[in-house]
C-alpha cells in the first residue's frame, strides 16, 4: 500500500460572507475550499476565478489567453503586481480549477463546470460526490482500528 490519497479535500470555514467585496469574497471562496492557504501571496487563482464567474454570467468559454489578460486588467483594478500571469501559469492554475472539478474544457476554452454556479457545482461535484466516498472510506479505517483494538 502507498501513501498516497486516492482523493483529498480541504474545506475551512471563516466568518459570514458580509460586507466583502468581490475579490476578497472570492479570495475566501479558494480559502475555504482549499485552493488557496493562509497567507499565499500567489494569488492569481483568485482572479482567474474571478474572471470565470465573470464570464459565466454570459455563459463565455474563454482561452487561457483570453482569462490572462482579463486577469492583468482585474489585477491592474486591485493595484496588484502581475506575478503569475506567465501563460503557463494561467493553464497550470486552470488545471487545479478542473482537478477540483469547478471548470471545464473543451477544445482549449475554460468556463464552470457546465456553467453552473459555483453553489451548484460545490453541491453536485464536491458535496454529493467526493465527501461522501472519502467519509465512506475514513469509516472504513476507523472500523478497522476498532478490529485491531
Amino acid at each position: 500500500m502507498k501513501d498516497l490519497p486516492l482523493a483529498e479535500i480541504t474545506l475551512r470555514k471563516y466568518e459570514r460572507p458580509v460586507g466583502l467585496e468581490k475579490r476578497e469574497l472570492v479570495r475566501k471562496v479558494c480559502l475555504s475550499l482549499g485552493l488557496l492557504q493562509l497567507g499565499d501571496s500567489r494569488d492569481v487563482l483568485v482572479d482567474i476565478l474571478m474572471v470565470l464567474i465573470e464570464a459565466n454570467k454570459k455563459k463565455e468559454k474563454l482561452s487561457s489567453e483570453e482569462i490572462g489578460k482579463r486577469v492583468e486588467a482585474v489585477r491592474k483594478k486591485y493595484s496588484l503586481d502581475n506575478k503569475g500571469l506567465a501563460e503557463s501559469n494561467i493553464r497550470r492554475q486552470l488545471k487545479r480549477l478542473i482537478d477540483n472539478m469547478l471548470v471545464d474544457k473543451q477544445i482549449n476554452m475554460y468556463y464552470l463546470t457546465e456553467h453552473n454556479s459555483l453553489k451548484e457545482i460545490f453541491e453536485r461535484n464536491i458535496e454529493k460526490f467526493v465527501m461522501p466516498q472519502i467519509v465512506e472510506r475514513v469509516k472504513e479505517y476507523l472500523g478497522e482500528v476498532e478490529k485491531e483494538f
